[in-house]
């Protein structure tokens, strides 16, 4: 078991480098969408570049509408997103309910999809027909660049009201995938909020962090980053110095100790909700157990110099709780 884990929300990577023309025809969106795709109608239109204030779902879990897809549909509409700045950082469950939300959208040759100068909401994925695009100039209009299938563009108008920078039209018969900016934000909200208030009741479960302020357990909740491991992987391994310690979202995570002769025993088994490595946060010493994922593991993990910079030492917020403070110091030397 020597793989290492694998962060699925690196947004590091460079994106396509384009032309001038063309980074503006990435943002072009249409204003005259049909009845299936329109959007709330209390939201006043602004020509200004801003974004709505949109309010989290105070429930459990927020229904979105779904346009029904074939899995094929889905995989390319997943494929075309895959490496799109703005959905890279999508969970699976957001990731899932984006691709729902999109709508089928047909249009005729020759039809002009997006008109330069329009406010537009939406985002658009070609399933199948090509489609040109075109800056005006003063009074010439000037090609800069064609999409087919698993071309899109659009993607700023899911964060932003402004008139587009160019025109589209389709150069044959073309199905597209539509997205629109309210739906997309509403997803991102209502699933940071459930996650937000579910982090913060693993932490409050967490001893070491039991003496944190509602306003302290909001920042670690805010700071906590998505990691996940695949099958067998290895989070952590025995004997190594460890910095971070993880909150377990979903799946199960094994815990193995190594015996005088050199064999490994399960010693233990975590699922959601549970913790482990928390004492990293307290000092530098080596990992107490190995710890191996079950099936695909997703956890949100924390290191101490993150903690330390966010809410000092952790020992000092430890010692606001005297009975508490001598616990973890206990529990801290049983694994020295």
């Amino acid at each position: 078991m020597t793989s290492t884990a694998q962060h699925p929300l690196n947004t590091d990577e460079p994106v396509d480098s384009l032309t001038d023309h063309e980074e503006e025809a990435r943002d072009i969106v249409p204003d005259d969408m049909p009845s299936m795709l329109s959007v709330p109608t209390m939201r006043s239109r602004r020509v200004s570049v801003s974004a709505e204030s949109i309010q989290p779902s105070s429930v459990s879990k927020q229904e979105y509408i779904v346009h029904p897809k074939t899995e094929d549909q889905r995989q390319r509409i997943n494929a075309a997103i895959a490496n799109n700045f703005l959905f890279k950082s999508l969970d699976d469950e957001q990731a899932g309910h984006v691709i729902d939300a999109m709508a089928e959208k047909r249009v005729s040759q020759d039809t002009v999809l997006i008109e330069q100068g329009a406010e537009g909401d939406f985002y658009y994925i070609v399933e199948s027909g090509t489609f040109d695009c075109f800056i005006k100039h003063d009074s010439t209009s000037n090609k800069v660049t064609s999409y087919g299938p698993g071309g899109s563009f659009g993607e700023l108008a899911l964060m932003y009201n402004a008139p587009r920078a160019a025109t589209i039209v389709a150069t044959s018969d073309g199905v597209l995938w539509a997205l629109d900016r309210i739906t997309f934000r509403s997803i991102l909200m209502d699933s940071t909020a459930r996650k937000r208030r579910m982090y913060e009741q693993f932490l409050s479960e967490v001893p070491i962090l039991r003496s944190l302020k509602t306003y302290e357990r909001h920042k670690i909740a805010d700071a906590l980053e998505p990691i996940q491991f695949d099958d067998q992987q290895v989070v952590m391994r025995e004997g190594d110095v460890g910095q971070n310690f993880y909150l377990i979202e979903d799946g199960e995570a094994i815990f193995y100790k190594t015996a005088e002769d050199g064999t490994q025993s399960e010693v233990n088994r975590s699922s959601k909700g549970d913790y482990f490595g928390e004492l990293a946060l307290l000092h530098d010493n080596p990992r107490a157990a190995t710890v191996v994922a079950h099936g695909r593991l997703k956890c949100v993990t924390l290191g101490k110099k993150a903690f330390t910079r966010l809410l000092g030492p952790v020992m000092d917020i430890l010692k606001r709780n005297s009975e508490n403070y001598h616990a973890i110091l206990r529990e801290a030397s049983k694994q020295d």
